[in-house]
């Protein structure tokens, strides 16, 4: 593929995850691009909407599954109120895979905690399931996943797929006040979950994304249950415009989100200047 150059792929399917963020399934229109696409989990791509413009998302499906890539977006602003007007048939543009990636290959063998809030959880889908899928070569799996109400739990057929898997502890918790009367799972901030379930550190990578302060809070936590910073992995997903390094718009000291990132360890993050 010509990495500058837009491929054309068609909407397949579109899901209402919430009230403000849908999941596109896309596939390529060229069936040897389809055949042949390749990425790794982690990795995203730039979507084009033709006369609106181009946004930047994390490739939110699995490498194991390939008969779909999936893009999951949040309302936000001229581009992604585009796409929230395409119907199924419509078509993108879309470039990459750019970007690296979560080391799949060295976490087998361990155990993995996997740790999101809000539409966090969509890097972080990609990962789940390519470790799902492979799960005889991983240990303990634990889910912990927060939205501030119900309703802006994202994935929710999946995650109840998730919870009724015997070998994977999942856990799901709302914000103070967003929950409903019949609300089965945990209320409280992400952060505070994380400490009570208190997963084991030991042989364990931890993959956390969602909102800045999330994270801002949940790191600590993680520090205090004994887990390394070189295996507290993360994703910078800030500025992000071209996606080569070109724009310098997502330049932070001497990194390029777009290419020596997107995903970081907490030990890397420690070296960057405060603005990231």
């Amino acid at each position: 593929m010509n990495i500058y150059k837009p491929e054309l792929v068609e909407i397949k399917d579109i899901i209402d995850e919430t009230p403000d963020i849908k999941t596109f399934k896309l596939q390529f229109k060229d069936p040897q691009l389809n055949k042949n696409f390749s990425f790794q989990a982690g990795q995203f791509a730039e979507y084009s909407v033709f006369g609106e413009g181009e946004c930047t998302f994390c490739i939110a499906s699995s490498p194991t599954r390939p008969e779909f890539l999936e893009c999951s977006f949040k309302l936000y602003g001229k581009v992604t109120n585009a796409m929230r007007k395409l119907k199924v048939g419509d078509t993108l543009g879309l470039r990459g895979p750019y970007g690296n990636y979560f080391p799949v290959e060295e976490m087998k063998g361990k155990n993995i905690v996997f740790i999101a809030g809000g539409i966090g959880l969509a890097p972080v889908r990609c990962v789940i399931w390519n470790v799902l899928d492979l799960r005889s070569e991983f240990k303990d799996i634990t889910i912990i996943y927060g939205a501030r109400t119900e309703s802006d739990l994202v994935y929710k057929h999946e995650i109840e797929e998730w919870k009724s898997m015997k070998d994977v502890k999942t856990v799901i918790t709302v914000d103070p006040g967003g929950q409903s009367a019949d609300w089965k799972g945990e209320v409280g901030f992400v952060p505070t979950i994380v400490e009570k379930v208190a997963p084991q550190s030991e042989n364990t990578v931890a993959i956390i994304c969602g909102p800045p302060v999330m994270i801002k809070y949940t790191m600590p936590v993680m520090l205090n249950l004994g887990f390394k910073q070189e295996n507290i992995l993360t994703t910078l997903e800030n500025r992000m415009k071209c996606g080569l390094g070109k724009c310098g718009r997502c330049n932070i000291g001497s990194v390029y989100v777009c290419k020596d990132g997107p995903v970081f360890s907490y030990q890397q993050l420690k070296e960057l200047p405060e603005d990231y």
